[in-house]
């Protein structure tokens, strides 16, 4: 099982937390999140979209939404329905307004909810997609069942998350960047000295590779599998049910 890291480590729990933090930084998130990126979050997405394309899914879910970039993504695949959750209504709030400007509210529906006990019925979805949101369940194992319970047989589950890469001379790099430069200018710019410091301790626990797949197909994903992106700073994991 995974460490049990908070942003702001109070007697709440890690999903009120991180509900509370997704709140305080929303308003900023979406030019933090590509600045500090340096925007290959952008390359990561449309890696992770591609995935699915074989299955051409008709009816998405796409967890930890945040204001909705990896559901914009997913429109490229031409599905009938996306639902955005998230438990952030900050967040929610920053990615309703987005669809609304981009005409795309009858497609995409934002909604507020816990990734952990969803009010969707067995089989319901085609495919299901995480951005950079597994690491912050609270409790990872609930969160990875309750997706694969909504998800039709067949149908795929595609997770993108940050990682640790092992290869010098990124490892280095990136462990200076994550540890320094994103915490230096994420507390600035949002206001929140917690926040950014948070990122980095999350990574660092989170169970990635071989742990996280071994997980995966414990509970019952078949052909499990994880591709590296950008030399290890971030991986796709797939599953089908």
């Amino acid at each position: 099982m995974s460490e049990i890291v908070k942003p702001y480590n109070t007697d709440k729990s890690k999903k009120e937390e991180v509900a509370q933090m997704f709140n305080n930084i929303s308003a900023r998130y979406d030019f933090l999140n590509h600045f500090l990126s340096l925007g290959i979050d952008h390359i990561w997405r449309r890696k992770a979209v591609n995935k699915l394309r074989e299955i051409q899914p008709k009816r998405i879910l796409d967890l930890a939404t945040g204001t909705g970039d990896f559901a914009i993504a997913l429109l490229k695949l031409n599905p009938s329905q996306i639902i955005g959750m998230d438990i952030s209504s900050g967040m929610l709030d920053v990615g309703k307004n987005k669809m609304k400007a981009k005409h795309v509210s009858h497609i995409i529906d934002m909604q507020l909810g816990d990734s952990e006990n969803m009010p969707f019925e067995d089989d319901y979805f085609d495919a299901i997609t995480v951005g950079f949101g597994v690491r912050n369940y609270e409790h990872l194992e609930k969160g990875l069942t309750e997706m694969l319970r909504v998800t039709r047989s067949g149908g795929k589950i595609v997770i993108l998350e940050f990682s640790k890469p092992k290869r010098f001379p990124i490892k280095q790099a990136f462990g200076f960047y994550s540890r320094f430069i994103i915490p230096f200018f994420g507390k600035r710019i949002s206001k929140d000295e917690k926040a950014y410091a948070y990122l980095p301790e999350s990574v660092a626990a989170f169970p990635e590779g071989k742990a996280f797949t071994d997980i995966l197909s414990k509970l019952g994903y078949n052909q499990v599998e994880s591709t590296l992106v950008s030399g290890g700073i971030a991986t796709i994991y797939t599953g089908i049910k």
